[in-house]
């Protein structure tokens, strides 16, 4: 795997995806703008939509840490596994405070 995103094509499916600033959780941003600890209720964007939810996301820094895009399907399922953070974030048993 490797630490390089790749680069999304605006026509792609994509959620926004961060850590949580106060707990260091994975969270994903939801279709009213809200954030979520629960990968199912990630909103998905293209093209301009999804460029104006990132920009937003980038300016929440007391949120959110280094927010960014993650490629899913159109209808919510994660889908963006070429790196080792998005393997992480899609198994919430491995990031931070996740699993039993």
């Amino acid at each position: 795997m490797s630490s390089v995103r790749p680069k999304l094509k605006p026509e792609t499916p994509k959620a926004v995806t961060g850590w949580a600033t106060a707990t260091g959780l994975s969270v994903w941003l939801t279709a009213d703008g809200a954030w979520t600890e629960d990968a199912s209720g990630l909103g998905v964007f293209t093209g301009d939509e999804a460029e104006a939810r990132l920009a937003a996301a980038l300016k929440q820094e007391g949120v959110v840490t280094d927010p960014y895009f993650m490629e899913v399907t159109a209808d919510g399922k994660i889908t963006g596994r070429e790196t080792l953070r998005e393997s992480m974030r899609a198994e919430p048993a491995l990031s931070f405070g996740g699993g039993a």
